[in-house]
């Protein structure tokens, strides 16, 4: 095996050529290189174009892509496709879509859809002069970019607004052009960064160009152009509400009554406690990232938005509420997801095509309600296991068949351990045990 060093050229080497230096690190080279080559898609055409998805690939990586069914959200029943290696996840999605699919489903809409960018930059003159040119500067912004924005505007999208914002009492001299955009059914990003691009060459020209600007003032030094992933108005809501006496069987220890009380405590606590919070919005987050992946979409920006969310009032919360009133119980998720379902990777990756066409073809408001609904399903699935049986005995039961992996069972040993831990606790030294004695021929 090679000590690890300073590689330079790597980006230039072929694929193969690659490979066989990443695995010139094993201790049988030839083994990681085929181990490495196994997980190429069978056709050519399509590895190619997972190549080039990013830099230096020299294999896939492979996640489950599995499905919920039965999530009636407004009406329209969906089979939702989820890719996640976390084991429970897709079963907790499918069992409270069943719950709910008899209760009405999920309801839901999005509030807003409006995307921010900002332009950053320095600048020593007086504020006042500058807002008071605001108007003719935003309006030669909008028309210097109608080449960049003409076939946004075709589809109903295009710039919404751009306003100064002064910056200066946190750091000298500092200001921002923030812009809001409307980007339609797609994501938007190479869009609204191509238009803030524009609009700081053409805010510096304004500057040195209009006459009620001094020589001092029209140095401006961009910092930098970029779209923000905090889209506090990019908005959807999603909800589920049935009469309380609904959880008269949902634990043999609780009535009705008792378990929603015990509910809303979960959720109160989620509310007032950052730790338990933490923990509660990534259950949200199992479910909305899930589909997020299945269709090519950012969830590493829709994950940023979210947590950045959950601390807009100061102190980081649950993002989803919980009412019970007059014999009703009603739970709810308000959440910022910014996502596309044309541009990107939306149609270059043939199993998120397959994803959208699954869900019909949604447009981006669609599919906002579409993950928002598997992120408040996830949430319940977790909050309802917590307040009653706890959360292990399901997941150790999915988490199973990841034990019998790891220790490496035979198909027969499976399905013995698996029928004997059916109605028993799952842990990783009680699997051990049952295997070493099974082999040892004891009952």
């Amino acid at each position: 095996m090679q000590k690890q060093q300073i590689r330079k050229g790597f980006s230039k080497l072929n694929k193969d050529q690659k490979i066989d230096l990443t695995a010139s690190y094993f201790e049988n080279p030839v083994e990681a290189a085929q181990e490495l080559k196994s997980y190429w898609h069978k056709n050519p055409d399509i590895q190619k174009r997972l190549d080039e998805f990013a830099e230096n690939t020299i294999s896939n990586f492979f996640f489950p892509y599995g499905i919920a069914p039965n999530f009636v959200i407004n009406g329209n029943m969906y089979l939702v496709p989820m890719v996640i290696e976390e084991s429970s996840v897709i079963a907790a999605a499918s069992n409270a879509a069943k719950f709910w699919s008899e209760r009405g489903g999920f309801h839901a809409e999005v509030i807003s859809v409006t995307k921010i960018g900002q332009v950053h930059f320095i600048w020593e003159g007086h504020t006042d002069k500058l807002r008071s040119a605001m108007p003719d500067i935003k309006d030669k912004l909008i028309k210097e970019t109608n080449s960049i924005t003409e076939n946004m505007r075709e589809r109903g999208g295009g710039i919404l607004d751009i306003e100064l914002i002064d910056m200066t009492d946190k750091l000298d001299n500092y200001y921002q052009l923030k812009a809001s955009f409307e980007t339609v059914d797609s994501m938007g990003a190479n869009f609204i960064n191509s238009c803030l691009e524009e609009f700081g060459q053409q805010f510096k020209r304004f500057l040195k160009e209009d006459e009620h600007f001094s020589e001092k003032e029209e140095d401006c030094e961009i910092v930098m152009a970029i779209l923000s992933n905090y889209t506090p108005e990019c908005l959807v809501k999603t909800w589920v509400e049935c009469e309380v006496d609904e959880f008269s069987e949902m634990d043999r220890n609780l009535s009705a009554q008792q378990f929603v009380d015990k509910f809303e405590m979960a959720v109160r606590i989620a509310q007032e406690d950052v730790y338990r919070a933490t923990t509660h919005n990534k259950g949200i987050m199992n479910g909305i990232d899930a589909v997020v992946l299945s269709t090519g979409n950012d969830f590493r920006a829709v994950e940023a938005c979210a947590h950045t969310y959950a601390s807009r009032n100061g102190g980081y919360a649950s993002l989803t509420d919980v009412r019970i009133q007059d014999g009703i119980f009603h739970y709810e998720l308000t959440v910022p997801l910014s996502i596309g379902t044309v541009g990107g990777l939306t149609s270059l990756h043939p199993l998120a095509r397959f994803s959208l066409e699954l869900l019909n073809k949604p447009g981006a408001e669609q599919l906002m309600m579409i993950a928002a609904a598997a992120g408040l399903a996830n949430n319940f699935s977790a909050l309802k296991s917590l307040t009653t049986k706890g959360i292990q005995v399901g997941h150790m039961k999915m988490h199973l068949y990841n034990i019998l992996n790891h220790i490496g069972v035979t198909r027969e040993e499976k399905n013995q351990v698996v029928d004997h831990f059916k109605d028993k606790k799952v842990s990783f030294s009680n699997v051990k045990e049952l295997v070493v004695n099974l082999r040892k021929g004891k009952s």
